[in-house]
């Protein structure tokens, strides 16, 4: 068996053990952030063995650092982003358009991929590893999707299966940007199995130095490692997060929170004070629309939402723009978000994100089944 040839410049490692394939993040000092060219080798090793006889299974994880919390994988870089929303860099749309099609050949995968999502699982870590046929998670596991912190909407694929969360937590998740832990990880349906961090080691060595002959021995040798969780906490919530994030509008969202004095509430609300309005009125309407679409179909729809978030407004006028300037590059921590209250944002605001700006026969993700 051999590798494709790789551009990452080291931050994407692969290895051929037997019949399993081992990918490894290694971008550590980023927290594993995907870069353009990391995109561009996972795909191609992906496609590569996708076509291997040889190869049944593939296992990704994230390379850590010494004395440091684990990462899987952060996201997506958004240092990346600002840059190049603010140059005209048109890899900025390469980015996404490719990012989104290797969400969707992890989805549809005809082969096991195992993700260990051990430490942070957020954004574009969460695209690459929710379509898995086997997340686990452990007690370091920390997953989100807080695109809305930057203005921006949970992108790679989550309007789809945060939409297929139980109830209204899909909701919750979108808007607040809320990190959750393995076990309510697990309740959600964004986690199937729990391991603990001390043992993934061994896990990762009883994968590629035993003979593993089929995709289904790979997964059983994977659950064989598995232990029982810790109650989840979040989950507990679930009666009012269903009720508060089940309301028609964003602005009913919030008059039910502000009405609610329970520390959940109080989380949530407190979370949707720092947000752009704009940016949660889309994503609310994101998560509706897609409980309703196929995978495909919700890629789409994203990448429409993306171009359309760098571009209806340009450059520094853009929310995700602010959103990064605000969070990464200044690092004050004030967004100036336009409008600034969510008694302000407007139906037609809202729906100029959902326009294609391409016909259907141009669209870069046409191809998607």
């Amino acid at each position: 068996m051999t590798l494709p040839p790789l551009v990452s410049d080291g931050h994407v490692l692969a290895e051929l053990h037997g019949r399993i394939a081992l990918i490894t993040l290694n971008r550590a000092s980023a927290l594993n952030a995907l870069s353009l060219e990391m995109i561009r080798d996972l795909t191609q090793l992906l496609l590569a063995w996708r076509e291997d006889p040889k190869v049944v299974a593939v296992v990704v994880r994230g390379a850590g650092r010494p004395g440091k919390p684990p990462a899987f994988c952060a996201g997506g870089d958004i240092r990346f982003f600002h840059q190049a929303a603010l140059s005209g860099d048109p890899r900025l749309e390469d980015f996404f358009t490719e990012e989104y099609a290797l969400n969707h050949l992890i989805h549809h995968y005809p082969k096991p991929y195992i993700a260990l999502m051990d430490g942070i699982v957020m954004g574009g870590g969460m695209g690459i590893s929710q379509g898995a046929a086997l997340r686990v998670v452990t007690e370091h596991s920390r997953l989100a999707m807080p695109e809305t912190n930057i203005g921006l909407f949970p992108d790679v694929g989550g309007g789809w299966f945060l939409s297929r969360c139980p109830g209204h937590v899909g909701e919750y998740l979108a808007l607040t940007g809320q990190v959750v832990q393995a076990s309510d990880a697990v309740a959600f349906g964004l986690a199937d199995e729990y391991v603990a961090a001390a043992e993934l080691p061994a896990l990762v060595e009883a994968l590629v130095d035993q003979p593993i002959d089929s995709g289904e021995q790979a997964l059983a040798t994977v659950r064989a490692r598995t232990v029982a969780l810790p109650p989840p906490v979040l989950a507990q919530c679930q009666s009012a997060i269903d009720r508060h994030f089940g309301a028609p509008t964003l602005r009913q969202i919030r008059d039910s929170l502000l009405a609610d004095d329970s520390a959940c509430a109080q989380q949530a609300r407190a979370a949707l004070a720092s947000r752009s309005p704009l940016m949660m009125a889309v994503t609310l309407e994101q998560v509706r629309r897609a409980r309703h679409m196929t995978l495909a179909d919700d890629l789409r729809m994203e990448r429409d939402l993306v171009r359309r978030s760098f571009h209806l407004r340009p450059g520094a006028t853009s929310e995700t723009v602010e959103g990064i300037r605000a969070l990464a590059i200044d690092k004050d921590h004030r967004p100036r978000w336009n409008p600034c209250s969510i008694d302000d944002v407007s139906p037609e605001a809202v729906a100029a994100f959902f326009s294609s700006p391409w016909p259907e026969f141009a669209h870069p993700l046409r191809f998607l089944l």
